[in-house]
């Protein structure tokens, strides 16, 4: 017989064992990083009460730059950058530069009372142990040749150890888009894909392409892109790649010219990984490519080139309109083919897109569907899909982290609402996204913060006397200066 004590330890061991599902551990949440955008200066008031508000809610790295002051109030405009009304975030060290063979930038503005500040917050971001990486160098060396530094690899290493030597904080840069090519059918966003750019010139004949030969593979594929009827989309749409090959008509030239592109990326990345490896200090590089679907005409093959970060940052762009969207994207190559071919339907363009890019979104068959916004399927199927193919092409859960927009600035898209923002990010966390940056529109909304909070920590209680995102206007504001009554 078993005695009281011996079956109380029983009883109390086998609840302690068992495993019912109130028990299991909670499933591991989505972390969050942010991305400290331009200008600069807004992320440097009240730097420690941002930090710990988003460190409540589960933010665990940033990603700061363009590293840039602002000369002039902290708004925000698309040509800031161009018209040169910037100042830097630091003093550059000119022995670097002439050590790695190329000129220190000249003529540098500096502002040391914004340095201090940027300073103490990168202090404290580092303090909590987070990761920080910044977007891009502070400054880059000016190559003395195409032929010294076609890839600009050299350059951009003696910013690199320029920069990490200001700014010990941090542990890596980022280059957006490394080795893009363009993929527009269109002219947009400063291109098309059907032209052969004079940088891109430039670094094709110090490789020793035949140009020639992928001119007239481009315009061979251009002509066919022209020449598409009803017949033949309808017959080849669902052929899969050989019904595409024949729907695109692509002869020795054309593959020619899409291969050496692609290498040329790969020779591009091979070369900044070289540089980058010899500096003195570990320095990790990330990449921000465009979206799996279209990685591979942008010729940033994530399969083929991952090998060179440490991490990927995948855009998991999908607004319509402004530039880099999904839903944009599509659109324009339909329109494009429409105008091209007249005698096709809007559907047979669709239908054009998904044998080129595998991309079909549920309840679209024509442009005006697109105005409807994103079903449930669309984040279920597409978001899901895309997510899945960026992890499954790296092997490596831990270097993917999903670059998740909303549209407005700096992309000039569609705004998607935060309910759409929910769905993008659960839908990645279900195929097995671990983190995500979040690119805000230059500041954080509210409605933003909300769903990043509720999702990935502790939910934000919406106190106006405590952190409130900058991009959202308190309750108070619409008061005329009155104060609440007392409760």
């Amino acid at each position: 017989m078993i005695d009281r004590r011996t079956l109380t330890r029983t009883l109390l061991f086998a609840a302690a064992s068992s495993h019912t599902p109130a028990q299991q551990p909670p499933a591991p949440k989505l972390v969050p990083w942010m991305y400290m955008i331009y200008p600069l200066e807004q992320w440097l008031t009240e730097p420690r009460r941002i930090l710990d508000a988003w460190e409540s809610g589960g933010v665990r790295g940033i990603v700061i730059g363009p590293l840039r002051f602002w000369d002039g109030p902290p708004t925000f405009d698309f040509t800031y950058r161009r018209a040169g009304a910037t100042i830097s975030a630091f003093a550059p060290d000119p022995a670097i530069y002439r050590k790695h063979g190329v000129d220190p930038p000249e003529n540098i503005r500096l502002d040391p009372a914004k340095e201090k500040q940027l300073h103490t917050l990168l202090d404290d971001i580092r303090r909590r142990g987070w990761e920080l990486m910044l977007f891009g160098p502070g400054h880059y060396g000016r190559r003395k040749s195409a032929q010294q530094d076609p890839f600009g690899a050299i350059s951009l290493a003696a910013g690199v150890e320029d920069t990490l030597r200001a700014l010990p904080q941090a542990t890596g840069v980022i280059i957006d888009g490394a080795g893009e090519h363009h993929y527009e059918l269109a002219f947009h966003h400063g291109g098309d894909l059907f032209e052969i750019r004079d940088h891109h010139r430039a670094i094709y004949t110090h490789l020793g392409f035949d140009i020639t030969r992928m001119e007239r593979g481009m315009n061979h594929l251009k002509t066919r892109f022209h020449s598409l009827t009803p017949s033949l989309v309808r017959f080849h749409q669902h052929g899969g790649m050989l019904g595409g090959m024949s729907l695109f008509d692509l002869n020795e030239d054309a593959l020619y010219w899409l291969r050496m592109r692609q290498e040329s990326t790969l020779r591009n990345m091979a070369a900044i990984r070289t540089e980058l490896d010899r500096l003195p200090r570990k320095t990790k590089l990330g990449t921000i490519p465009r979206s799996a679907a279209f990685s591979v005409l942008t010729t940033q093959d994530y399969e083929k080139t991952h090998r060179f970060f440490d991490y990927i940052f995948p855009k998991h762009y999908y607004w319509h309109r402004g530039f880099d969207g999904m839903y944009g994207t599509v659109a324009r190559w339909v329109a494009t083919l429409k105008e091209w071919n007249p005698t096709l339907t809007e559907e047979d363009c669709f239908a054009v897109v998904k044998l080129l890019f595998g991309l079909q979104f549920p309840g679209v068959r024509k442009l005006a569907d697109l105005e409807n916004g994103f079903p449930d399927e669309f984040f279920n199927e597409v978001v899901f899909n895309e997510t899945r193919r960026a992890l499954d092409a790296t092997g490596d859960p831990n270097k993917v982290i999903a670059w998740v927009s909303t549209g407005r600035n700096p992309h000039a898209g569609d705004p998607m609402p935060a309910h759409d923002l929910n769905r993008l990010l659960v839908a990645s966390h279900r195929a097995g996204l671990k983190r995500f940056i979040f690119h805000p529109d230059v500041n954080l909304g509210a409605a933003e913060w909300k769903v990043i909070s509720r999702l990935c920590g502790k939910e934000w209680n919406e106190d106006p006397s405590g952190y409130w995102p900058a991009d959202t206007p308190k309750p108070d504001t619409w008061n005329g200066g009155r104060k609440p009554p007392a409760k």
